[in-house]
């Protein structure tokens, strides 16, 4: 699992896992779907976001990209006033299923995958039954 920093970690009760592209941003159309820095947020979700901070959740976004795309995306998180304390991608050879199993998050946020396949692409459905 790699990282980037947003903010300082802050103790809280409650984790909430968000998954990034899809979920809170979308491409501001389809002909910009490979340009992620044009990426913009999904409806209200910043301000959903800071009023699950205020109440006290920690967030942790994930993203699809790796590198220096994975910069690209928490950069585009911290232009949109997206508050949370760290962006995480997956390694070489690492799954999704490992990250959501290493993090163990209270809640996790992700799309239908729809576009990619369906449920089977989703973070959730690998994970091991006694994590649930």
């Amino acid at each position: 699992m790699e990282e980037i920093k947003m903010s300082e970690y802050r103790m809280t009760n409650k984790t909430i896992m968000v998954f990034v592209e899809g979920t809170i941003l979308k491409p501001k159309s389809w002909l910009s779907i490979y340009n992620h820095d044009s990426y913009i947020p999904i409806g209200k979700s910043v301000f959903i976001i800071r009023d699950w901070i205020e109440q006290g959740a920690n967030i942790i976004y994930c993203t699809s990209r790796r590198g220096k795309q994975a910069q690209t995306i928490a950069n585009i998180l911290i232009r949109n006033g997206f508050v949370g304390t760290k962006l995480l991608f997956r390694s070489k050879r690492e799954t999704y299923t490992e990250l959501v199993e290493l993090i163990q998050p209270d809640i996790l946020i992700e799309d239908d995958c729809k576009s990619i396949g369906g449920t089977w692409q989703m973070c959730i459905t690998k994970v091991r039954p006694e994590i649930l």
